[in-house]
């Protein structure tokens, strides 16, 4: 029986992640962390991330021989569709940090850097009037994954419709649903702020892999 089950009672998270929205999930059984737009969560516990993808991109990663792993939620903050991703650019260097503080995490978990695989979903077409966000972010994690060596082991990009995802880091399943009939503008909404306000943050630092 899952009633009465409350955030008092799902399974302790690392401490960094005490600000992410955690629920158990009666419809699956599990305790379910719903990450939003800049956010990322790693867990070692049989439990599952979800989020709702539009121009953004989520990767999953994943250490499958400890099942330590987690999900991220980011968009690159590029507003020039000729903009090359591969150099040193704020936009660049904002996608590898999204990317590095997630993996970092696994790492210094216990997870190694051979082991991982990752799995990634999202960049669809979603913001009207806009350079095509969701493509660039599909190049550059395309790109990151192939510069970095890991294992891209599967993928759901593009089109022009917005996503659910729900990843088990312990197993490595997947779901999605994509929302062909959504039919009002909140994911369009909610992407084009948080795009607004990325492009005018500057880039925390840099942050480099470890071993």
């Amino acid at each position: 029986m899952t009633v009465g089950f409350d955030r008092e009672n799902l399974p302790s998270c690392w401490q960094e992640f005490n600000h992410i929205n955690r629920y158990w999930d009666k419809k699956t059984g599990k305790p379910t962390a719903k990450i939003l737009p800049g956010e990322f969560y790693v867990t070692g516990h049989d439990e599952l991330i979800t989020t709702v993808l539009g121009s953004c991109i989520s990767a999953c990663i994943r250490d499958p021989v400890i099942g330590i792993g987690g999900m991220n939620h980011f968009m690159l903050p590029i507003q020039n569709e000729n903009m090359a991703i591969t150099n040193l650019s704020e936009a660049a260097r904002y996608g590898n940090f999204a990317m590095e503080q997630m993996i970092n995490d696994i790492l210094r978990n216990g997870g190694k850097r051979e082991n991982l695989e990752i799995k990634i979903f999202g960049g669809g077409k979603v913001m009207k009037g806009m350079t095509d966000v969701g493509k660039r972010n599909i190049q550059f994690i395309r790109d990151y994954i192939d510069i970095e060596g890991f294992k891209l082991i599967a993928e759901d990009v593009g089109g022009n419709y917005p996503r659910k995802v729900l990843y088990s880091p312990k197993s490595g399943k997947v779901m999605i649903k994509k929302l062909y009939t959504t039919h009002n503008s909140t994911i369009e909404t909610r992407d084009e702020n948080y795009f607004s306000r990325i492009s005018k943050e500057e880039v925390k630092s840099d942050v480099e892999l470890f071993d």
